[in-house]
């Protein structure tokens, strides 16, 4: 560890201000849900979005892509593009969002602004140890990384940018590392979209039998994304170089 990632709060001691902005954030959603009309935003998303035909699908992936770039957390746009797209739309508008975003900053962290990412690396000994992992073993410790983040995601594209790793195994790595985890939230967006619709318009064509098999698709999906997820911390462990 370096000596500047060992300096401020002792190891394990919790940040106080980290539960007082997610308790601000639970009573932000409480007081929003009571006082905004909030159950009718995403049916009018969704009639906007598909009303716009493949530019919206356009515009979907290019504000994905920017979000990405920006450091905004993918998770609720993922969901997104599964309820406004489905599932197949939606896993490939999250797919090439994504893989643009990543690639863009990487390629901002190579090249444009490389002193001062490294700057900020350089106090976080997670990324020391990423650094000296993907040394040793390449593309395969991106992959793993991606599958089992040790690194907020959004960030860890710039910091890629300042190892050894090479354009196109990164860019392959990453795209095959986000897969799983970007199924899981299209899966939940797609099932919500069914959902409220069967809430909302009971006559809408949507099949008990088509119901059940999203949600058993959905939940095989959580269980094989777990399931990787462990596997990949279990070999991020194996592959750490060893310190003296």
């Amino acid at each position: 560890m370096t000596e500047a990632a060992g300096k401020g709060r002792p190891e394990g001691q919790e940040n106080p201000w980290k539960w007082i902005g997610l308790g601000l954030v639970l009573v932000a959603i409480i007081v929003a849900g009571r006082t905004l009309p909030i159950e009718r935003w995403p049916t009018e998303f969704d009639q906007w979005i598909l009303a716009k035909g493949p530019e919206g699908l356009l515009i979907f992936t290019a504000g994905y892509a920017a979000a990405t770039v920006l450091l905004i957390p993918g998770s609720l746009l993922t969901m997104a593009t599964g309820f406004a797209f489905g599932i197949f739309w939606g896993i490939t508008v999250a797919t090439v969002g994504s893989a643009i975003g990543d690639t863009i900053a990487f390629l901002i962290a190579r090249y444009l602004a490389r002193e001062n990412i490294r700057r900020f690396a350089l106090r976080n000994h997670k990324f020391t140890a990423m650094d000296d992992a993907i040394g040793e073993h390449g593309w395969k410790i991106v992959l793993l990384l991606r599958l089992s983040p040790l690194i907020p995601f959004n960030m860890s594209n710039y910091l890629y940018g300042l190892t050894a790793i090479r354009f196109w195994p990164y860019v392959f790595a990453s795209v095959a590392g986000t897969l799983p985890a970007n199924l899981v939230f299209v899966y939940v967006g797609a099932a919500g979209k069914a959902g409220l619709m069967r809430l909302t318009n009971p006559k809408a064509p949507h099949s008990p039998l088509e119901l059940t098999l999203l949600a058993i698709g959905f939940v095989t999906t959580c269980l094989a994304t777990w399931y990787i997820h462990r596997i990949a911390s279990r070999a991020l462990q194996k592959s750490r170089p060893a310190r003296q």
